[in-house]
């Protein structure tokens, strides 16, 4: 998970994509971190990606750095304790800081219950991480 982490955090921006009525949804993210070793992403929870992430907890994430790609293949759920939101907030502050508080009712944290991320590249065979 550890490499999956820091993947991600070098790309700056990666692309989530949700599902419903059988319509793919794909949006930028930029706040990930890992709490209880477990990988978490953030949203609000007024959004569409989160309605959807609550029905469907099916996601990808796809993001690219120096040449290569990620895809994340796994299974998301909300974790609504105090104590997530905060390692998050602390671990992307600057970026989330304008956006939310901890205790706003609107910041929420979906971690990966399990996935699979492939780096892949045009040069070398792909990497498997499973976590």
């Amino acid at each position: 998970m550890n490499e999956v982490l820091a993947y991600l955090k070098s790309c700056g921006t990666f692309y989530l994509a949700t599902e419903e009525n059988g319509q793919p949804h794909v949006r930028p993210f930029g706040a990930v971190c890992g709490f209880e070793g477990k990988l978490y992403i953030v949203t609000n929870n007024q959004k569409n990606v989160y309605r959807q992430m609550k029905q469907n907890g099916k996601v990808e994430i796809c993001g690219m750095y120096q040449g290569t790609w990620m895809r994340i293949q796994g299974e998301v759920v909300e974790d609504l304790r105090r104590e997530a939101r905060v390692a998050m907030m602390d671990a992307n502050t600057a970026s989330l800081q304008s956006m939310y508080t901890v205790d706003d009712n609107l910041m929420t944290v979906f971690y990966f219950t399990h996935g699979t991320a492939t780096i892949s590249s045009f040069t070398a065979q792909p990497k498997v991480i499973n976590f």
